[in-house]
């Protein structure tokens, strides 16, 4: 095993001493691989030495302004400091150079998302879900980007297999009961969806609100 592959392993297993001092070695014995500096860069932004972070960030792509892997980590970055435009573009360069990964989609998606932008962050969610099917939190994103979008039958199909693979998912069934709502589905089946959610998640202030409008609607029409 390379000392990246071992460096990383030690990250992941929380040793990150050791995994910085790796890393250090890598870049030593090759300081002309960028991939040792986006290694790196990540430690640091696991760390929050965001800062130091962007200056090996800024070095890999100096020695390869196509190494895709620097520029989605650098999208992170960004991503991290809520400074969402410079993410996407970030992301986007990372995409054109070759990264197509469920990941990075659902960054991208994300981004969009956090930007208000519910219409452009649809083809990327969704390319992130084909990616990878079994990605919950990605087909939930991508499921309230598409009734943020207004497109509500998409959405309710979307929600579902949220469901279908969580069924303890509060926040699947609320949002499916606001989806329904919005198609005329009737109160009894919302207030279904709607009791599921606060079965799970009895502080669900917004089911539990939107539960008690429901019903003061259904008895103004009584």
């Amino acid at each position: 095993m390379d000392k990246n592959k071992q460096a990383i392993e030690l990250l992941q297993n929380g040793k990150i001493e050791k995994a910085v001092q790796m890393f250090t070695e890598v870049i030593e014995e090759d300081p002309k691989d960028p991939v040792g500096y986006v290694n790196f860069a990540n430690v640091l932004i696991s760390i929050g030495e965001t800062a130091r972070a962007e200056s090996f960030l800024k070095k890999a792509i100096e020695l390869d302004d196509q190494a895709a892997a620097a520029y989605y980590s650098y999208g992170n970055y960004y991503f991290n400091q809520e400074r969402y435009d410079q993410a996407a573009g970030m992301f986007e360069k990372a995409l054109a150079n070759g990264l197509d990964t469920n990941d990075l989609h659902y960054m991208l998606g994300m981004c969009f998302i956090s930007l208000g932008k519910f219409a452009l962050s649809l083809p990327y969610l969704q390319r992130s879900v084909e990616l990878n099917e079994e990605d919950i939190e990605a087909r939930f994103q991508y499921g309230l980007a598409l009734a943020q979008s207004e497109s509500y039958k998409e959405a309710i199909e979307q929600l579902q297999k949220v469901i279908e693979a969580d069924p303890q998912h509060a926040d699947a069934y609320y949002n499916l009961a606001i989806a329904n709502a919005v198609t005329g589905t009737e109160p009894h089946d919302i207030l279904s969806l709607l009791d599921q959610a606060i079965a799970i998640q009895p502080d669900h202030i917004l089911a539990l609100n939107a539960r008690k409008a429901v019903v003061e609607l259904v008895e103004s029409k009584n």
